[in-house]
């Protein structure tokens, strides 16, 4: 069959909408029709040429959010028009980590997945009988992708696409890092470094499981008004000070958890510090540089924090992106919020524009 996609030709080069060739879907495999896509910082940092592991040419996009059109064999638990948010982070249930209930890493298909193929060792896309790359085994920006069912998650009906597509990367992350990786606790002071999708998820985490307070730190007055309107009590703006401004505020011992949310390796360590003294625990959520390297100061530790990281938030994608879907549907989560650019899968490169101009949270393509 032929679709449209977005492809990354060359590194640092805007993205070209074209017609591709796309294979129907191999055993346990799914052919997904996406209705709506996040443009997320990871598929800039992508197509920059930034990231040490990135390929082209590629179909880049991994926020997708859709409906089942075709199921390959033996494929089980999904069947067509089922609406599913799509998952980089898959969850097989059989590999020696989903069984460990210790992390939500799945080993089942990663190896193929980050050379840019299907779990096979192949890709599904092709121009031309050459073969495109697939990109975090999702490849969204696409009228249609085909992708492994257990990097699926089946979700409510009922929800919007364009609102759900969101929990497939950044809001997850966030949101997901305050339920289940740091399970923030009731009346408990909570610090979010960085007021993006990932950073405000994780203020709306918070705010559900019963913070008593949130500060969150940002450059931006716009994103830190935005901030309150998911749950922050107090906004700082972004400085050398940061750490000061939050002990001023916490009787000088520091938030009870950090959340770190911007990639930059020096507010990774202002997270650290001004997590409290004695527990404070923080969770390292954003993607820093090639070769940087985060310096932790020993005295830090030796007093009782912890640090920790939370790739896709720690959620486990197929069993509890579906909990996230029903919370949104009870009112809990305000994901439409969330939401500031409606764009067409041609505009994609517009989306791009307005992320490194930080207008808005999320811009989503919608496929008709």
């Amino acid at each position: 069959m032929k679709t449209r996609a977005a492809v990354l030709e060359q590194f640092g080069q805007p993205l070209v909408v074209q017609e591709l060739d796309l294979a129907p879907p191999k055993d346990g495999e799914v052919l997904v029709k996406l209705r709506a896509c996040g443009v997320c910082h990871t598929d800039l940092y992508t197509a920059s040429g930034a990231d040490p592991s990135g390929y082209c040419p590629c179909v880049l996009g991994h926020e997708g959010a859709g409906e089942v059109a075709e199921v390959g064999a033996g494929v089980e638990g999904l069947q067509v028009g089922d609406h599913v948010v799509t998952l980089f982070s898959p969850e097989c249930g059989e590999c020696v980590h989903c069984r460990s209930g210790r992390t939500n890493i799945c080993l089942a298909i990663r190896e193929q997945q980050g050379q840019g193929y299907l779990p096979d060792g192949s890709a599904r896309f092709s121009r031309d009988g050459a073969e495109i790359r697939h990109f975090m085994g999702t490849s969204t920006f696409s009228e249609f992708t085909v992708m492994p069912e257990i990097a699926l998650a089946k979700v409510n009906p009922a929800a919007s696409f364009d609102a759900i597509c969101l929990l497939a990367c950044g809001a997850t992350t966030g949101i997901a890092a305050a339920l289940w990786k740091a399970e923030v606790t009731a009346g408990s002071t909570v610090a979010v470094f960085g007021a993006g999708m990932v950073g405000l998820g994780a203020v709306a985490g918070a705010k559900l499981q019963g913070a008593e307070r949130i500060l969150v730190i940002d450059p931006s007055s716009e994103r830190l008004q935005l901030a309150r309107r998911f749950g922050a009590t107090d906004c700082l703006p972004a400085g050398a000070d940061a750490v000061q401004q939050v002990l001023d505020l916490t009787e000088g011992f520091g938030a009870d958890y950090t959340f770190e949310a911007t990639g930059l390796t020096a507010v990774m360590a202002q997270a650290v510090e001004a997590a409290r003294m004695g527990w404070g625990l923080c969770t390292i959520l954003g993607v820093a540089g090639k070769g940087e390297t985060l310096d932790i100061i020993p005295r830090w530790l030796i007093t009782g924090r912890r640090v920790q990281g939370g790739s896709f938030g720690g959620a486990r994608g197929r069993t509890q992106v579906p909990e996230l879907v029903e919370r949104y549907l009870a009112g809990d989560l305000d994901l439409d919020g969330f939401v500031s650019h409606h764009l067409q899968l041609d505009e994609v490169n517009r989306g791009f524009e307005l992320m490194e101009a930080q207008d808005g949270i999320r811009s989503v393509i919608l496929f008709e």
